[in-house]
């Protein structure tokens, strides 16, 4: 915020949330100073400059002299707002509008795989407010369709490579890069596969008893109807 030596009058609000207006930094040229005024006064160009701070910022703000600027320091999510400067000259006024919006930075980014039947999914994580996620594999850009944005992609289960994740706001960024490799065979499918190749082993072992014990019993049925042929023909012939 600056401060043309030329001012007579200035003042920054700030709107709060029910729409009224708090008055957080102002100066005023005053020739005649009253040493009694809580109001801090500067001495500058020979002309008394009365301040006054809202304790909001009391503490934690600065203005400079030399480029009239004020500076808030360890601004916190409650200093976020819409601000406006008021400036008073000696034949004329003006005001102008300026939003301010305070995130947090980046914190540490954390990156998980987990691996599934078909696919692989890898969560990107990190503190910070407004968050962006963005993905490279391999160095290529992940953009198409659900990928871009998001803190978790699909890939699919053989895929193999350097994946990263880029973490960024407003206020800073950063990334993490980890080493992606196929996800190994999971030892449920393991499992599951020798379950059938036992069922599949056990129905083939039982169809070949099956057929073993049909087969000898057609053959001893066969044997029993030639054994009584012969003999109906034995008897026969002492007959005859």
């Amino acid at each position: 915020m600056m401060l043309n030596p030329s001012y007579t009058e200035l003042d920054l609000y700030k709107t709060l949330n029910d729409g009224s207006t708090l008055t957080v930094f102002s100066i005023k040229k005053n020739k005649k100073y009253n040493y009694e005024s809580r109001d801090i006064s500067k001495f500058f160009k020979n002309v008394t400059l009365i301040i006054n701070t809202h304790e909001s910022i009391r503490n934690r703000s600065e203005f400079f002299f030399d480029n009239m600027t004020l500076t808030i320091n360890n601004v916190t999510r409650a200093d976020s707002g819409r601000y406006t400067s008021f400036v008073v000259e000696i034949d004329m006024a003006m005001s102008s509008d300026l939003q301010v919006n305070v995130e947090a930075p980046i914190g540490s980014v954390e990156v998980l795989i987990i691996c599934s039947s078909n696919q692989t999914t890898v969560f990107c994580s990190s503190e910070g407010d407004q968050i962006i996620y963005s993905w490279t594999l391999n160095e290529k850009v992940l953009e198409e369709g659900l990928m871009f944005g998001n803190s978790s992609i699909d890939l699919d289960e053989g895929t193999d490579g350097n994946i990263s994740c880029s973490v960024k706001n407003h206020v800073s960024h950063a990334q993490k890069t980890i080493r992606l490799k196929p996800c190994p065979v999971s030892l449920v499918f393991v499992l599951v596969w020798c379950l059938q190749l036992m069922v599949l082993l056990g129905l083939l072992g039982a169809f070949h008893i099956y057929m073993r014990h049909t087969s000898g019993k057609k053959q001893e049925d066969q044997k029993v109807r030639m054994r009584r042929l012969r003999e109906g023909h034995e008897h026969t012939a002492e007959d005859s």
